[in-house]
Formats: C-alpha cells, structure tokens, sequence
C-alpha cells in the first residue's frame, strides 16, 4: 500500500521517539545493574572527599545528579536533532536553520534539565527527611510544581522562545473577547504568537490558567486563515476551560505522579541489596528511579490519551454549538491538516498509543454530521452551547 507524505512523515516521528526512548531506557538500565552507576557515584565522591561532611558527599551527589541529567540530554539529542530539524526540513514544515534550532534545543534542554536536575534532588531530599513515606512527599511537591507552572509558564517560558505581543487586529480581537465572555471563560487578552521564524505550522492557544489566561494567535494562522476560522478554533480552546479539562488533566496527572512515585520507591526498595547500594538514599540508584518514572509514565500513556481525545471531540462539539459554524469548522480543520501535515487516518495502534487528539478525518466526519443533524432546526441561541 502506498504511505502519503503525512502518514510517512508521523510515521518515521514515532519511530525515531521509539527508538530514543529504548536508547535511555537500556543506558539507565545498564548504569544499575553493572554497578557503573555506584563507581560514578563513588569517584565523585573521592574527588569531593577534601570537602568537610557532610559536603563532600552532598555535592557528590549534586554532581551525580548533574551528570546523569547531562548524559540523558546527551543520548537524545541525535533523536531530537532527527525529529525536530531533519524531518522538519525535509517534509517542508520549519523556517529554521541548524544553528537557529540548536539554539533554541539549548533552551530546552536547559529548561528540561533544570527541572530534572531538581526533580532528583527534591526526590533524594524526601528520602533523607521522610524515608517511610518519602514518594508521597515527592509526589505532593511535584503536584505543586505542575500547577505553579501551568499558571506561569505563559508568562515567564513562551517569551524566552517566542514574540508575543498584542494583536493588533482590533476586530478580530474585539469579536475573541466577546465570544470568550459568552463561553464564560473570559481572558485577558488576545495576543500574536509570532512562530513563522521556528515553523510553517499553524497553531492557537488558550494559555493559562485563571486570571493568567490569555488567547494565543500563531502568525502563521492569522496570515492564512479567515476570521470565522480562527473563531471556532479559539472556540474549541475554550471549550477545555469551560468544562475544566485543564483540571481534570492536572488531576490524572496528579494520580500518575503518585502512582509512578510509589512503584519506584516499591522498586528502589526491592533493589538495594541487588544493586549494591548503601540504602534507597544512595544517589546511585538515580537511574533506577528515573527508568522506573519513565516507564510507569508509558504504561499510563494509553489511558491519558484515550482522556484527551474524549476532551476533543466534546470540545469540538462545543465550538460547533457556540458558533454554529461548521462550515468554517471543517475547512479550518483542513487548512490545519494541509499546514500541519496531519495524518487523517493513523493505524488503531497509533491512535491508542500516542494520539491525544481524534485524528483530523474523525473530527470533519463529526462536524459533517452535526451540521446534517442540526440543518433543519432553528438556532437556539449562544447559551445552547453550554447546555
């Protein structure tokens, strides 16, 4: 059977994603059960040995951490490179070039590392202090984490990134903030998200949380797309907030992190003896717990997703309420899947394991059949949308 450009192109992302993630998943496995991990640890702790305790083997373990962080970023980037460089160009879909790419992998990567690096030492700390009940106390600060970030993240991460100013479309954003208020979920502003310099893809967001959250314009969607267009997008963003999908997500989250945290304090436990390390507050056994975390998180992949797409399409049903367009709905979802190279049909398989979104020809299908449903009723008004 002949692949299209989308299917090949989805395709050879997830493989690459696949491979990179077994790629970590056998290093950090390795690192534990040859003991690797403990003579890392051990020879940093000789080198740190002239420091007076207890800092030598704190900063031991400091630069443990950072180590382990570094290596993993380091394992991932000729997948990173492959998948968000290489594909991109070849498929047509990025304005970038290498040097502007890495640059902006060096910021995430920084970012990410930044947050993994703390995310062990919050984890060690809770050991240290709570070694009966450590993976509930990391847990809980984890979940604090999420929110604050869910609320900040608009504000402090997107501009180190991206330009994000005002839009200066008066009517267009006169007609997002009263249809914003209609939808009961009002918005501080509408803003252009400028991403033609990274990617020729379209994209538009509800950014954050509460008092936080703002409309975000990609300027790739506002030169190409009609207003009405842009309209039911923005009004299937704010379906998520009206229903508190954005909650409900946190909440999942939330129960995975408290899952995954407890199997591997099961699994550090389990280990000690095995690994040969000095007990589960040994920073050696870092590797162990970050395979365990990553694993945990992919066994709970299916049911996320199998959530979100749930969330979509009763989204998708809400735009088509609230502004009882699907005309412009189903061209924009076709101007999105020629832009963005969307793959219309993915295998079951595909859909199961790695789709938070129906894909694009479930979702038109939808929209068709709402609008021959609905083509002989008189319109009930804007209120009916919330219903």
């Amino acid at each position: 059977m002949t692949e299209d450009k989308s299917t090949r192109y989805h395709r050879r992302r997830r493989r690459a994603d696949f491979a990179g993630t077994v790629l970590v998943g056998l290093f950090l496995l390795l690192l534990s059960a040859t003991g690797a991990a403990g003579l890392f640890r051990w020879a940093l702790e000789w080198v740190t040995g002239w420091l007076p305790a207890p800092f030598g083997p704190l900063v031991a373990a400091l630069l443990f951490f950072a180590g382990l962080v570094a290596t993993v970023n380091a394992l991932e980037l000729p997948f990173a490179w492959y998948q968000g460089y290489w594909l991109e160009r070849r498929y047509g879909l990025t304005t970038q070039i290498l040097a502007h790419w890495l640059a902006d992998h060096v910021k995430a990567v920084t970012a990410s590392g930044v947050v993994m690096w703390s995310g062990l030492v919050t984890v060690y700390a809770a050991i240290l202090l709570w070694p009966e009940r450590w993976w509930l106390a990391a847990a809980g600060i984890f979940t604090v984490a999420m929110v604050l970030l869910a609320r900040l993240a608009p504000v402090l991460l997107l501009p180190i990134f991206y330009r994000v100013r005002p839009l200066r479309r008066p009517e267009l954003s006169e007609r997002l903030l009263r249809m914003a208020d209609r939808a009961g979920a009002p918005v501080l502003g509408v803003y252009e998200w400028a991403i033609s310099g990274h990617t020729r893809k379209a994209n538009a967001a509800l950014a954050g949380v509460g008092r936080s959250r703002r409309i975000l314009l990609s300027d790739t969607m506002l030169d190409a797309y009609s207003d009405d267009e842009i309209e039911v997008v923005l009004a299937h963003e704010l379906a998520h907030h009206v229903h508190g999908d954005l909650w409900l997500g946190m909440a999942l989250r939330t129960a995975t992190l408290f899952a995954s945290a407890w199997l591997a304090s099961v699994a550090l436990a389990a280990a000690v003896p095995w690994l040969g390390l000095r007990g589960p507050a040994d920073p050696a056994g870092a590797p162990l717990l970050l395979f365990v975390a990553g694993a945990s998180s992919f066994l709970f992949l299916p049911l996320a997703n199998a959530l979100s797409r749930a969330q979509e399409r009763r989204a998708d049903h809400f735009a088509l309420k609230l502004t009882r367009n699907p005309d412009a709905f189903v061209t924009a979802m076709r101007r999105l899947a020629q832009q963005n190279l969307a793959e219309d049909r993915p295998s079951a398989l595909a859909r199961w394991l790695f789709y938070s979104h129906p894909p694009l020809g479930e979702r038109i299908a939808a929209a068709q059949a709402w609008a021959g449903v609905t083509a002989s009723l008189p319109a009930h008004g804007i209120m009916a949308a919330k219903e």
